[in-house]
């Protein structure tokens, strides 16, 4: 008996519960409606808006391309223009759900000067991406050195700059380190000077080898007629006469004729019976006289 009446009684306050959940939600229909319709607009503001965000930035992004701007520089902006975006989108959607905007604001100020305080590094490293669009210095594609590194620009970013290296890694640089040191842009001008040392026997004939020099120069379609060939004899080293020689090629002929011109004055000296020296040290013995 003891057991059915403990049943009753719990029964009953769970219709008893039951009826007062019914009747809140009864009284309150009107107000849970509008908590949801707000959650869904909401939601549908984040959304929609993440749709428009990217919609806008592409079309800024491909405006951007027509006029035939640098592909590094664009991807900056588009980065920017999305970031900047959402946090609108964002800011609208709390709204949506009753949150204080005018509360947001201040309340991301806050957080914006308590993380730029603890991120001064990532704050200038966006600064000095600015830094990097608004000079620039280089563009996408460009081989460049920068912080010891050298590779092909692939992408300026909010934060860093992608390099691609000639075996084919990817190396990170963040802009701070870009803008704070030398740049080395090795593709800004369309020729470059190759700059060989060719060390010669001090018993050879120096106008001959001169001549033979400046030929295979001549003979290389790739060495440019202006500014023309610098040939001459640069240092009397130890065991060598060396000479400079100075061509220019277009900056996308460098290696390939640095290379080939290498190979073809080894090949022209020995076709002239010109020496190229092994280093080499000269050393005198005498003997002491018997007292």
């Amino acid at each position: 008996m003891a057991t059915d009446s403990i049943a009753d009684t719990a029964a009953a306050k769970t219709v008893e519960n039951l009826s007062q959940v019914n009747h809140w939600l009864t009284d309150n229909s009107d107000l849970l409606v509008q908590y949801g319709v707000n959650i869904l607009a909401a939601v549908l503001i984040l959304f929609i808006g993440n749709l428009f965000v990217k919609l806008i930035a592409g079309s800024v992004a491909r405006v951007l391309k027509k006029k035939a701007m640098d592909t590094a520089v664009v991807e900056f902006i588009h980065g920017l223009i999305r970031y900047l975006l959402f946090i609108i989108v964002l800011i609208a959607a709390l709204s949506r759900v009753g949150v204080q905007t005018a509360s947001v604001v201040a309340v991301i100020g806050a957080a914006g000067l308590a993380v730029g305080l603890a991120l001064q590094g990532s704050l200038s490293n966006f600064a000095a991406g600015i830094l990097i669009v608004a000079f620039r210095p280089f563009k996408s594609g460009d081989f460049v050195e920068v912080s010891g590194v050298s590779g092909a620009v692939e992408s300026i970013q909010i934060f860093q700059t992608v390099l691609k290296t000639p075996d084919n890694k990817m190396v990170v640089v963040p802009n701070s380190g870009v803008i704070g040191g030398p740049i080395t842009n090795y593709s800004r001008h369309a020729t470059r000077r190759i700059d060989f040392v060719v060390g010669v026997s001090y018993s050879a004939d120096l106008q001959k080898t001169k001549q033979v020099l400046k030929e295979v120069m001549e003979r290389d379609e790739r060495v440019l007629k202006s500014p023309e060939v610098t040939v001459g004899v640069v240092e009397l080293a130890d065991s060598s006469v060396n000479f400079v020689v100075r061509p220019w090629v277009k900056t996308e002929d460098y290696w390939g004729a640095y290379f080939d011109l290498t190979q073809a004055m080894k090949e022209a000296l020995d076709a002239n019976g010109i020496e190229i020296p092994f280093p080499q040290m000269d050393v005198h013995l005498e003997k002491a006289d018997a007292s």
